[in-house]
């Protein structure tokens, strides 16, 4: 998608403007009709992903607070990230589904195939009536979500297309080891080599990891985890096929990915990744750097507020703006789609329910109620001084705040790099990174594409390339494995079938 362009300066004044605006911890009252009756709340199950340690409580004062201004109840069930994809297909196959569902890859051929047999609604006919989900989401969200009858099954939870997760680096390691943010592969190996043997927590032991890297075989859209950016970074390409000699061509077959794979081996084998990578959920990935264990974590800039406050327990003399957001390595740097994940609505909720609920979702989504998801409650969550609100960010963390962002979310452009608890330096700093970044970033051509033989062939496909990328690297299979696959892949029914679908829809996409 793409955002206007907004120049620093009025970010910055738009920034404070809205941070001085003062709110209330009364909730914005439900609307009722002309003669005062209220209509009563709409009760709404969802089920939903969190991140955090502890999933918000079921009589959270900001969740109620939310309720009141939406005229709803939610009964909300948590699934940890670490299972909701396991959890998720259960409850699709069980056919008993909630009212509002979490989907985290609507393009998933579980998800396609149940919504091509009437499972969820058709939300696209309704949005018009509901202004804040319609200019609310980008236009560029509603379109890639889209499904292959090139209807609208799912609201998209907007997230900038700009600043999506990447590289973020300890500045303070950075400057401990006396070097300077990596731009290049090479330069990017130096550092994670420096993290890992230089002592950059001073303690005189070898107790430190230069990236936090793992995999991740529960996922079938991304089994290779957040090593894929480490392929990314080498192909120049945001997803698994790239647009070249007017086709989609599988990463796997770019001689790049054999140099990714053994930049991967190398940095193994000098144990500048974890040594159970392979076996690491992203929970601990993230409490491994949170314990000042690991120099580089792949994260979006502004999630950092997220690390803080644990990594000041660690070490006191840390700062917001020792976190640092790597602008680009070897030139790239990943765009995102405008979305991330969505909401899908079942078809047993009658038509006036299901209007309700996009009713919830649209009044939420008005400023002063989504501020809620910000700052939570004055006097509880933050205070007001001098027009501008003072963040507990220990309070917000206690009472897991941030996981309402998962059910529904209002982005700005810089939304994904800035926070209202960082200090106003450093959102300077990571603006103008975000800006940088605008310049070289790259999108994922494929996503929304339909091929139905990627539906059906495309997991195992991917699971059987992870799994020998991670065979190779803990040394299980030496790399010719790889010239061997790569080989195979060369002459693959399936893939080419995929090649050659993805290929026309691309095209169709495009306009050739």
């Amino acid at each position: 998608m793409k955002y206007a362009k907004t120049s620093l300066s009025l970010f910055l004044a738009l920034s404070t403007l809205l941070a001085a605006c003062g709110q209330s911890s009364t909730p914005p009252a439900a609307s009722g009709d002309a003669a005062g009756q209220a209509e009563a709340p709409v009760e709404i199950s969802v089920m939903v992903h969190f991140l955090t340690q502890q999933p918000m409580a079921e009589d959270n004062a900001v969740k109620q607070a939310i309720e009141k201004a939406t005229n709803s109840k939610l009964k909300i069930q948590w699934v940890s990230s670490n299972n909701y994809n396991d959890k998720l297909n259960v409850t699709l196959a069980s056919g008993d589904l909630p009212d509002l569902t979490y989907i985290g890859d609507p393009f998933s051929s579980v998800f396609r195939n149940m919504a091509a047999q009437g499972a969820f609604w058709e939300v696209g006919p309704y949005i018009k009536d509901y202004p804040n989900l319609a200019n609310g989401i980008p236009k560029t969200a509603w379109e890639l979500t889209k499904m292959q009858d090139g209807k609208n099954y799912v609201i998209p939870r907007p997230r900038p297309s700009e600043a999506d997760s990447f590289f973020v680096l300890r500045k303070d390691w950075l400057d401990k080891v006396g070097m300077k943010v990596p731009t290049t592969s090479d330069e990017l190996y130096q550092v994670m080599k420096a993290f890992t043997e230089k002592d950059p927590d001073g303690n005189g032991k070898a107790d430190t990891v230069g990236f936090a890297a793992n995999t991740d075989s529960s996922s079938t859209a991304s089994p290779y985890g957040v090593l894929g950016h480490i392929d990314s970074m080498f192909t120049g390409v945001n997803g698994k096929y790239k647009w070249t000699n007017n086709q989609m061509t599988h990463i796997a077959l770019l001689p790049e990915s054999r140099k990714a794979l053994e930049f991967a081996v190398k940095a193994y084998q000098e144990k500048l990744i974890p040594a159970d990578f392979a076996s690491l959920k992203g929970t601990q990935i993230r409490d491994m750097f949170d314990g000042g264990k690991a120099g580089i974590i792949i994260e979006k800039a502004g999630t950092m507020k997220d690390h803080f406050d644990k990594l000041k327990n660690v070490d006191p003399s840390f700062k917001e703006g020792d976190f640092y957001p790597v602008t680009n390595i070897n030139g790239y740097n990943p765009k995102g789609p405008g979305f991330a994940g969505a909401l899908a609505i079942s078809k047993k909720v009658p038509e006036a329910k299901m209007k309700r609920i996009l009713k919830v979702l649209d009044t939420w989504m008005k400023p002063e109620v989504f501020a809620y998801n910000t700052y939570g409650l004055e006097g509880v969550h933050h205070t007001v001084k001098d027009g501008q609100k003072v963040l507990n960010t220990e309070k917000l963390a206690a009472d897991s705040v941030a996981d309402l962002n998962q059910i529904l979310y209002v982005a700005d452009p810089y939304a994904s790099s800035t926070k209202p608890s960082f200090p106003k330096e450093v959102n300077e700093l990571y603006a103008k990174i975000q800006d940088e970044r605008a310049k070289s970033s790259v999108a994922d051509l494929t996503t929304g594409l339909y091929s139905p033989t990627l539906q059906k062939a495309g997991p195992e496909l991917e699971k059987k390339i992870a799994d020998l990328k991670t065979k190779i690297i803990l040394g299980r299979e030496p790399m010719t494995a790889w010239d061997d696959l790569v080989s195979k892949l060369k002459t693959d029914a399936d893939l080419q079938k995929i090649s050659q679908e993805l290929t026309e829809a691309y095209k169709k996409r495009i306009g050739q």
